[in-house]
């Protein structure tokens, strides 16, 4: 009877919270976070201290609960003399306590960057310091995000989530835990521009949630809403759940699927409208495996649609635009699941209820075809072109270039580019290469070509000695490397016309140690060797001294 006692009551205070969205003003609410099952009736909610309401887990004590959740502040007896308890080992599971807010510990909880996408920058409200906003940035009270060209998305410590639209500039002025409660206490200001909000509901945190622009405030206990704040004016559309909303001080309840904006230059006053119903999108096949595709959504007589694609899994904001007509091509999204918005815009340009589209994205590169330089080509240009043909869809490809067919050290690349033709990002030395084309799809699909051979034409350049060290009787010899060299020719003279040789070798090495007659000059020389068809010149002599 006990446990059937505790259901009802929590389908009481459902039911209850369900109605108080509908007419209590903000100020008034209590939130009741996981575990509460009772709320106190509408009447002491208009008029009492603020209150959160827990129900005992299996195995919790009051003496437990009270150390975890008041304040230091805050002695336990209170806390029984406000409930009416004599004695509190009479408190056990299922039973609850009424704990006013201001006695709950409190502690800053900062939020956590979830995505970047662009340019954003954090500014600290510390130091005042302007940084790259970064993922996985934590975002502390005060701080500001300004997305510039870019967009960002931010989760608080309860779960709720906040996209900031370009050109945008949130304030968190308040990032508050309720001890160990589960509950926030978040405040923002959007000083200008746009964000998405995706707030949990009461019963699965008791999160308190508030926007203010220069020209209204919503506050929410737990819906999906978008905002958009400008000189003097601020709107609101609600796609889930009730947001109050108004000038402060004179909110009203904006329920689901209805807009609301208020003005200042007509004395704050508040307007509300019926956003333009979901338009309907035709269905894709859930896994997309070639892009771009087409998508399309019957007639609705709007004058335009809002698009915006999110990555199902992170929340990331990919894409967003105004669109015309009823069709519209998807092309360059990496693989993964995605969320499709479409919402009709009404004659105010402000995006109505959205209908979403999930799909999946799944590309797989195709290895590209080869077509110039031929193999076993001969060049005499050090900046040739390569040309090829992709055979995939929606793929980027950059060409490689490296010494040997393993490709492990490469020489010269290409940006990646959805081309099929380029030019190696340096000059190529005289000397034999091997090429490839690489290409990527879906941004985690990647083929790659057959290699191909092919010889760069001319003259290795001269060798050029950059260092000699002299330790006892030995010199060391240090010269640069030499791209494509397989070996160097060291050759050590008497004389600095080289007309008598007293000493010659092949090296592979970039480094010699000689040994020498103390008190007698030498010379040194190299040059670079190709396994190609390739001359090759002495770079300049190097005198050598030992005392």
């Amino acid at each position: 009877m006990k446990h059937l006692a505790r259901l009802l009551t929590r389908h009481t205070a459902v039911s209850a919270l369900a109605c108080l969205a509908l007419t209590v003003p903000v100020h008034a609410e209590l939130p009741i976070a996981r575990g509460s099952h009772t709320l106190a009736g509408p009447g002491a909610e208009t008029n009492a201290t603020p209150e959160w309401l827990y129900t005992l887990r299996p195995g919790e004590s009051f003496g437990e609960v009270a150390n975890a959740l008041l304040s230091k502040t805050v002695h336990a007896d209170r806390l029984l003399q406000y409930n009416n308890i004599n004695n509190a080992a009479a408190i056990g599971e299922g039973d609850a306590l009424r704990i006013p807010l201001s006695w709950l510990q409190r502690q800053p909880d900062p939020a956590r960057v979830v995505t970047v996408s662009g340019q954003v920058q954090h500014i600290s409200g510390n130091d005042g310091r302007k940084r790259s906003l970064t993922a996985d940035t934590l975002v502390r009270v005060g701080d500001e995000i300004i997305s510039g060209s870019g967009s960002a998305t931010v989760e608080l410590a309860d779960g709720s989530q906040v996209r900031i639209s370009p050109d945008s500039r949130l304030i968190f002025n308040r990032l508050t835990q309720y001890g160990k409660s589960g509950m926030v206490d978040t405040r923002l200001r959007l000083d200008h521009g746009e964000v998405h909000t995706k707030v949990k509901p009461v019963i699965e945190g008791g999160a308190r949630f508030e926007i203010e622009t220069p020209s209204a405030v919503a506050a929410v206990r737990g819906t999906v809403f978008a905002m958009q704040a400008a000189p003097g004016t601020t709107h609101l559309q609600v796609t889930e759940g009730a947001v109050n909303f108004g000038p402060r001080g004179k909110t009203r309840n904006i329920p689901a699927g209805y807009s609301a904006s208020v003005s200042t230059a007509a004395s704050g006053s508040l307007s509300i409208h019926r956003l333009p119903p979901a338009p309907e999108l035709n269905p894709l096949p859930p896994q997309i495996t070639s892009l771009p595709t087409e998508m399309s959504w019957q007639p609705s007589g709007a004058m335009g649609h809002r698009l915006d694609i999110f990555e199902a899994e992170s929340g990331r904001w990919v894409e967003s635009r105004k669109v015309s007509g009823n069709r519209y091509n998807l092309s360059l999204l990496d693989n993964g699941a995605y969320e499709i918005h479409l919402a009709a815009l009404n004659t105010r340009g402000i995006a109505g209820m959205p209908d979403v589209l999930k799909v999946e994205v799944d590309l797989s590169a195709q290895a590209a075809e080869l077509l110039a330089p031929e193999a076993g080509a001969t060049v005499n240009d050090d900046m040739p072109e390569f040309r090829w043909e992709l055979k995939g869809s929606n793929e980027v490809a950059r060409i490689e270039i490296a010494e040997d067919d393993t490709f492990r050290r490469l020489v010269a690349t290409s940006e990646w580019a959805p081309d099929s033709r380029a030019l190696p990002s340096r000059p190529l030395t005289p000397g034999t290469y091997y090429w490839r084309v690489v290409s990527e799809a879906g941004g985690n699909s990647v083929a790659s070509s057959d290699a191909r051979e092919f010889t760069i034409n001319g003259t290795l350049p001269p060798v050029r000695i950059i260092s000699v060290n002299y330790v006892d009787s030995q010199v060391r010899v240090f010269w640069e490397k030499v791209d494509t060299a397989s070996d160097y020719r060291l050759q050590l003279s008497e004389e600095p016309g080289f007309s008598n040789i007293i000493k010659e070798a092949t090296l592979s090495e970039t480094t010699a140690a000689l040994r020498l007659i103390p008190g007698r000059r030498y010379f040194v020389r190299l040059k670079a060797l190709s396994e190609g068809p390739l001359a090759s010149r002495w770079g300049p002599g190097r005198e050598l001294y030992l005392e």
